[in-house]
């Protein structure tokens, strides 16, 4: 699993791994232009709130670079950097990643370069803290035994820069002997949970089940479900937060049965600049992506679709937010904006 390198820089541009084509073919894509870069930020060949934050730092080293080599003017280049930094709107760390090594430009590449990769070490070395963070807090709560544990989209090495966040927590409770099973939601629109999910699952050797998005509040009230864990692209000053579509049914049913809904995320996907989840823009993604599947039509012809990415689940069904600074319990009023850093 710590071979998983979602986002590597090559010396002349980004090595991606090609999550559109996982679980079937392990591909990478290699993206030295910013047109090659954002189309795979777009299709979601990089994704996740972490990875896009590396990428999107690595991306403006990817565009200094095609300025130079085609001479572009600095409005030129500055242009192709901002179409990096907003090229998905939801998960505030691609344009924090891009804004972190702005600074270093005028000094060129190396220093951009260097910066980025400073980022992407601080992702790995946080989603460790996240993880012992987070599985101390459950078990805490929970009590020190096998956990059955229910994941929503993935938050793991693939959506990170390395070991993953909610994902990371699963790892850690794992690596002590604590897990029972896993439930992966598949994750609609793109069932990043059954393709992506189970196959990091599968690699580490953690028992898992995949399950169809409809039956995850009927197994979390049916008690099969001791504690949810979930990722986030963007949590508000109040503590809402945005997560993919689905999560907050998740959080929902976990109201109702009692048990912790806890989000882990790194403090940078905290977005202090919204005060709360009403504010943070939610991409809606092309109707083609639930009308068809490999091809196939899977609605009337002429069907019109409704794709929103993410949802916003409310802080009062937040429990707790796992940081690698520590952990918030959001629903008892223990709000990020109260607790920065």
């Amino acid at each position: 699993m710590d071979d998983i390198r979602a986002v590597e820089w090559t010396g002349d541009g980004l090595r991606l791994i090609d999550q559109t084509v996982l679980p079937g073919r392990f591909e990478h894509l290699d993206a030295r232009d910013v047109d090659t870069l954002v189309d795979a930020i777009r299709r979601l060949v990089v994704r996740g709130a972490p990875a896009l934050g590396v990428a999107g730092a690595f991306g403006v080293a990817v565009a200094m670079l095609q300025a130079a080599r085609q001479g572009w003017n600095v409005t030129e280049r500055d242009a192709a950097i901002e179409r990096i930094r907003s090229a998905r709107p939801t998960a505030v760390n691609l344009a924090a990643g891009v804004d972190r090594v702005l600074p270093f430009v005028p000094k060129g590449v190396e220093a951009v370069v260097a910066e980025a990769q400073e980022l992407l070490d601080e992702d790995i070395r946080g989603n460790r803290a996240i993880g012992r963070a987070g599985a101390d807090w459950i078990l805490a709560r929970t009590g020190k035994r096998p956990l059955r544990v229910l994941t929503h989209c993935n938050a793991g090495a693939l959506a990170t820069a390395g070991w993953g966040t909610a994902l990371g927590v699963v790892r850690e409770l794992h690596g002590r002997g604590l897990v029972e099973r896993v439930y992966a939601d598949e994750t609609r629109p793109l069932l990043q949970g059954s393709r992506l999910t189970a196959w990091e699952l599968e690699r580490a050797g953690v028992p898992y089940l995949v399950q169809a998005d409809g039956a995850a509040a009927s197994t979390i009230l049916r008690g099969l479900v001791d504690v949810a864990v979930i990722g986030a692209d963007r949590i508000a000053a109040n503590g809402d937060t945005a997560n993919k579509i689905g999560s907050v049914g998740v959080a929902l049913a976990c109201a109702d049965a009692g048990i912790p809904f806890v989000v882990a995320a790194p403090w940078s996907t905290v977005d202090l600049a919204t005060p709360s989840g009403g504010e943070i823009p939610i991409e809606e993604r092309a109707a083609e992506e639930i009308l068809a599947w490999g091809g196939a039509e899977v609605a009337p012809e002429g069907a019109r679709g409704f794709n929103p990415a993410f949802d916003v689940t409310p802080a009062r069904l937040v429990t707790a937010l796992a940081t690698e600074t520590g952990v918030l319990e959001v629903s008892s009023g223990e709000t990020p904006a109260a607790a920065r850093p």
